[in-house]
């Protein structure tokens, strides 16, 4: 090997190192040799264009394209006949610009309850007063479809964010983001909800982490809890990590850089508008069993003779203020917790952050009474930095799609158009759950046996997403580029 290309600088060829892919690429030819490889590398200054960062985000721009095609039949307000059912193509975006009263010029929180969060509420209001305003000129003619429109770029911008992140920590493995740019999920549910404005925020605050800006991390993670609640279980991640290994200072530092600016965003709205921003806590308080959550299953599994379900499920959501099912499922969360803590300090060596992130957030959906379709968007980028395999992920890729057109089989069905029997959905939900359940349970794997992690391996036994964690900074971390050309196949 010449001297200038070193081995901590070779770059994964999913390939040569991934089964899976590597047995696609049989069917045409095999894997990319050494001698192609080498021919088709560039050095610094007379580079190709087509990089595989550059490649994974043409991927998402168009993945994001084309799930604006998929979304454009219910981009017109008038869903008659259950048309956005039919064409799979609901989204909150646009039935939330009526019902969140932004057709009318309401500002949220001061003139109209809602029940995100904060900055969530912030966004809808920044994109949509304008577009009534710009409606009630004569402007523009259809304010609902321009405002799902802008919603998309927007969000749109913030699921690139999220790529070109992975990717940023991600130096030695580019190809690794490229499971997220094409994943089916994302394909069916970039915009049903504004779930990628803090999928954008959250890996905007990982690969800072990455980088050991602690404070930058934390105005991140702040933000992006303000906008949805998953981000701070991240924070379990951190706590487990400072646990073992005892450094403390950037994990105080982030935390509290994080408490303050969610304090900050959400402490106007909570002193002028306090019942406005309660409706939030209130409503998620008193939400009952969810579609496709294991509580659904247990109260709607088939069990012959035309019966569904079982009396100890179905009871539960017979309590208008579901206070039993809310101490269940938390805790079992809360159980799920202590065993990925105890993982994480008995495992051979100290888990990567994103395993643990990945672990926690996986646990919060398998257990939760909620569990809506668009979540898949919190655990895709995780799963991507936890265990960038490609078999496993596109298998729980493909439940999730299942699940999302059988889901719209059962809204059609509580619409009185009945598509299928009610166990096909049922399935549907047992396969995403165990789908999902067999990626955990490869990370837990990899975590009790790190030399099968391919990550470490790419980095020598490293955490790319560690930072502070690390005995010491990756030389090819985020913006510092490595001194030589990516040449490689490992494997």
């Amino acid at each position: 090997m010449p001297p200038s290309v070193r081995p901590e600088h070779l770059v994964d060829e999913p390939a040569n190192s991934d089964r899976f892919i590597g047995g696609l690429s049989e069917s045409i030819g095999g894997p990319m040799g050494d001698h192609a490889v080498r021919s088709s590398v560039r050095l610094p200054g007379g580079g190709r264009f087509w990089t595989p960062a550059r490649v994974v985000l043409l991927l998402i721009c168009a993945m994001l394209s084309f799930h604006w095609v998929q979304k454009s039949p219910c981009r017109d307000a008038a869903w008659a006949d259950m048309k956005q059912y039919k064409y799979f193509c609901y989204t909150d975006v646009l039935a939330l610009y009526y019902a969140e009263g932004l057709n009318e010029g309401q500002v949220p929180y001061a003139e109209h309850d809602v029940e995100y969060p904060v900055l969530t509420g912030a966004f809808m209001g920044v994109l949509g007063l304008p577009i009534h305003d710009l409606h009630q000129r004569n402007i523009i003619d259809n304010d609902g479809q321009a405002f799902y429109d802008v919603n998309a770029v927007v969000l749109g911008a913030f699921g690139i964010i999220a790529v070109a992140a992975t990717l940023a920590v991600r130096r030695r493995r580019p190809w690794d983001a490229a499971l997220l740019a094409v994943a089916p999920a994302l394909f069916v549910s970039a915009t049903v909800n504004w779930d990628l404005f803090t999928v954008g925020l959250t890996a905007v605050a990982m690969a800072y982490w990455a980088k050991r800006k602690p404070v930058l991390a934390g105005v991140f993670l702040g933000l992006a809890t303000a906008a949805k609640f998953y981000p701070m279980l991240i924070i379990g991640a951190l706590l487990v990590l400072s646990i073992r290994t005892g450094k403390w200072r950037d994990f105080f530092i982030t935390v509290g850089t994080g408490v303050a600016t969610w304090v900050a965003v959400n402490a106007p709205v909570a002193i002028f508008f306090r019942d406005a921003w309660l409706k939030f806590w209130d409503f998620n308080q008193l939400r009952g069993i969810d579609w496709g959550t294991l509580w659904y299953i247990g109260a709607h599994f088939p069990r012959g003779n035309g019966q569904y379900g079982f009396p100890f499920f179905q009871n539960l959501d017979l309590d208008p203020e579901h206070s039993t099912l809310n101490i269940l499922y938390l805790g079992l969360f809360l159980i799920c917790c202590a065993g990925i803590l105890i993982l994480g300090l008995t495992a051979p060596k100290e888990p990567r952050l994103a395993q643990l992130a990945f672990l926690i957030v996986a646990a919060f959906l398998l257990t939760g009474k909620v569990w809506s379709q668009q979540y898949v968007l919190w655990l895709i980028p995780l799963a991507v930095l936890a265990r960038p395999r490609w078999g496993a992920f596109l298998a729980w890729q493909v439940a999730e799609v299942l699940y999302f057109v059988s889901f719209y089989g059962e809204l059609m069905g509580a619409s009185g158009r009945q598509v299928f029997p009610e166990g096909v959905f049922v399935l549907a939900s047992i396969l995403r759950l165990v789908t999902l359940a067999i990626v955990v349970g490869y990370v837990i794997r990899d975590i009790r046996h790190p030399e099968e992690d391919v990550v470490r391996q790419t980095y020598e036994g490293q955490d790319p997403d560690g930072g502070i964690y690390n005995e010491e900074p990756l030389e090819d971390d985020l913006l510092n580029p490595p001194p030589a050309p990516a040449l490689a196949r490992t494997g």
